[in-house]
């Protein structure tokens, strides 16, 4: 099985190398510190982050996430291996904070997503992503069903509670300027809804990356 990760630090001064020199990711957030972020975190308001779908390693496959003030909180980095069988959300540092697992001999995309212990260096399922008519994502711990629902005509999605009256968990969509001007394809807006784990939902978008062949 193919594993496909980086157990790097990237400090301060290569992080601002990389924003420096790189013009498409300075068209996303111009210099920006990395402040340490707690693996599961939620929010009491609506919190938005920028999703690039480029990795910090050399502008390879994978993405890279910042919150509102323009700092790196989640990366992807996938090399050139587009839609690896394993695939690791980790945090600025290189902490793994979910893998993503694809499943064989399945009819239809699937995959595990595993939410890992720090401390211990052990994983665990913590949800299942499944495509058949539609995309489902059935959470192992709290035995509920997430929905992810396409935009008609537009990039982007919806992730709902289907056990809630598919009330809003996330939204994905196109980021675009003060005047209404879209950034490109490869770079979204992704706000979560408050008291919702944030790298949870980072890794189900990931997950939704994997099975349309974006990452």
């Amino acid at each position: 099985m193919q594993k496909i990760c980086l157990y790097i630090h990237l400090s301060t001064s290569f992080n601002k190398t990389c924003l420096i020199y790189s013009s498409n990711m300075s068209r996303v957030f111009p210099q920006t510190p990395s402040p340490s972020h707690p693996s599961s975190y939620s929010a009491s308001k609506p919190e938005s982050f920028t999703i690039w779908m480029k990795s910090l390693v050399f502008n390879t496959r994978g993405c890279t996430v910042y919150n509102s003030k323009g700092e790196i909180i989640y990366r992807v980095d996938n090399y050139d291996n587009k839609c690896g069988q394993e695939v690791y959300l980790m945090d600025i540092r290189g902490k793994v904070l979910f893998s993503l697992l694809q499943k064989k001999l399945r009819l239809f995309g699937c995959w595990d997503g595993y939410k890992w212990d720090a401390s211990s260096s052990k994983k665990q399922l913590w949800f299942r992503v499944r495509k058949h008519r539609s995309i489902c994502v059935s959470l192992c711990d709290d035995m509920c069903t997430y929905k992810i629902v396409r935009n008609d005509g537009k990039l982007g999605f919806k992730i709902v509670d289907a056990d809630q009256e598919g009330a809003l968990v996330a939204e994905i969509k196109q980021k675009q300027t003060t005047t209404g001007i879209n950034f490109g394809n490869d770079v979204f807006t992704l706000t979560v809804q408050p008291h919702v784990d944030q790298s949870l939902i980072m890794a189900i978008v990931m997950a939704y990356g994997l099975i349309t062949n974006q990452i």
